[in-house]
């Protein structure tokens, strides 16, 4: 049998970046080997389960591209893909164990364990369950079974010795069982499996070849060997990835930033952005190389490459990625993909008239080079779709002039707003340079308080092209108003 992996989240929360990177890493490695990638819903923790969080999770690996070749949605020859649609198979193979010995019933109730662990906490003991039912006689459970309780079943951790595995990128990692969580439930009271039992037997059953997830699961590996040798199953190959880390070296989490896909795509991040520079945080193709395709991607994966230090994720660097993946797009493919974020903005409408149209494809060339993420088209083009609310008379004039010098600027600029428009940009700038000569000042400080008039901010698109998308009669209007403004500070200066 070739190479089978699985993406396996538990639908408690919103895909987030250390989650799909494991999800990238086994795609790749799948797809890089000839092999299956399965996508398995690890649900039974029913009182966390969020039906927003599953749909989550399909639409970003849809948005990524990511496809699956056997999950809930696709045929295949080991499902149900959904683990509350197993539970009788979790329920089954919990009993074996009990049967063979390896596993018991527990009667304790919350109670006595909500008290074990308040008096662990007193003594400052490590927290555990203390095998209270790990020997009871017969008549103790005959006397539990009388009292109808329900119990959960506990598999036997070993007293003694340790637990070896080999993980493919970290090499062997020792404990001692003695070390590992004593006596872990398996099968709750209420018949569903914890994690750790019905992920083994769901891989096993899978035929799940290779294990790629992050290293915060490696305390668990121990336990799941343990588990495999207890049901008679060799385990899959284990490797456990590098975590992401934020920069300041902690666990990647919110007090970085926003770390759900979700909040990425709303801001304008492109989905083969997010790809490519994920796939990277950890791992890496050579010394030098960055920019990769997904199809490449497919292709050039190995886990020899990876990385055993934890990955960064930089938020100034997926920023850049997507400045260029923005800067590949052709200008019609950007102008459909900016369209949504215009009339989010309240600018257009979902079906743009061939006015707005005929802005939107006039503003792409004047902006391409200057975006970051898809939503920074807001506040670039709000002056050609809204009067400007009010200006920032520090912000009209140059900072070594004065109001009555900017009233001269932009009296002259104004002069000549008819040859401005009949001009090219080539043409155009010599004409500013003209003025800027003639007025005896910097041509910086001639454009600034014309572009300031004319978009209400010191950084805009270029000059040129945002006057004639704005047109001759806003232009002029807006001059004007600036001028009354800065006529009226000279006066009361």
């Amino acid at each position: 049998m070739g190479v089978r992996v699985r993406y396996a989240p538990s639908p408690t929360g919103l895909q987030h970046i250390g989650g799909i990177r494991t999800a990238l890493f086994n795609y790749f490695f799948a797809k890089s080997k000839g092999g299956d990638f399965i996508l398995r819903i690890e649900d039974t923790d029913r009182e966390r389960f969020q039906e927003e969080a599953l749909q989550d999770l399909y639409s970003t690996l849809n948005w990524l591209g990511i496809d699956w070749d056997e999950g809930p949605d696709r045929n295949g020859n080991y499902g149900p893909y959904v683990q509350s649609q197993r539970t009788e198979l979790y329920r089954e193979y919990a009993r074996r164990l009990v049967e063979s010995g390896q596993a018991y019933y527990c009667y304790c109730s919350s109670e006595r364990l909500d008290d074990l662990r308040e008096k662990q906490k007193k003594d400052k003991e490590d927290f555990g369950y203390d095998r209270k039912c790990r020997n009871l006689s017969d008549a103790e459970i005959s006397r539990c079974k009388q009292e109808n309780i329900k119990p959960v079943i506990r598999l036997k951790i070993p007293l003694e010795g340790e637990t070896v595995f080999t993980d493919y990128l970290l090499g062997e990692i020792i404990k001692k069982n003695s070390d590992i969580n004593p006596d872990p439930v398996l099968l709750k009271s209420d018949g569903y499996p914890t994690y750790h039992l019905a992920n083994v037997i769901d891989d096993h059953f899978m035929n799940i070849t290779h294990i790629l997830r992050a290293q915060e699961w490696i305390p668990s590996g121990s336990l799941h060997v343990l588990l495999y040798k207890a049901f008679g199953w060799k385990p899959p190959v284990y490797c456990h990835l590098p975590m992401v880390m934020g920069s300041d070296g902690q666990k990647l989490s919110k007090r970085h930033g926003s770390t759900a896909v979700r909040d990425f795509k709303a801001k304008g991040y492109l989905p083969e952005a997010v790809l490519n520079y994920v796939s990277l945080i950890g791992w890496s193709f050579d010394d030098s190389r960055e920019f990769f395709t997904k199809e490449e991607l497919e292709k050039l994966f190995t886990l020899e490459k990876l990385n055993k230090a934890p990955g960064v994720f930089d938020y100034k660097k997926l920023e850049w990625f997507n400045g260029n993946y923005i800067r590949q797009k052709s200008d019609e493919q950007l102008a459909q993909i900016l369209i949504p974020y215009l009339v989010r903005a309240g600018f257009v409408e979902e079906n743009p008239s061939p006015e707005e149209h005929k802005i939107i494809d006039g503003l792409v060339p004047l902006v391409k080079e200057r975006l970051k993420v898809l939503s920074d088209i807001k506040d670039i083009s709000a002056f050609l779709f809204r009067e400007i609310d009010e200006y920032n008379i520090e912000e009209l004039i140059p900072k070594k002039l004065d109001a009555s010098k900017t009233v001269e600027i932009l009296e002259n600029i104004k002069s000549v707003l008819d040859e401005i428009f009949e001009s090219n940009e080539e043409k155009t700038e010599e004409l500013f340079k003209k003025l800027a000569g003639k007025l005896d000042v910097k041509l910086g400080d001639l454009i600034m308080p014309l572009r300031t008039a004319v978009t209400g901010s010191r950084i805009s698109p270029p000059i040129t092209g945002s006057l004639k998308l704005l047109g001759m009669e806003k232009t002029a209007a807006r001059i004007n108003r600036v001028l009354d403004i800065l006529k009226n500070e000279v006066v009361n200066g």
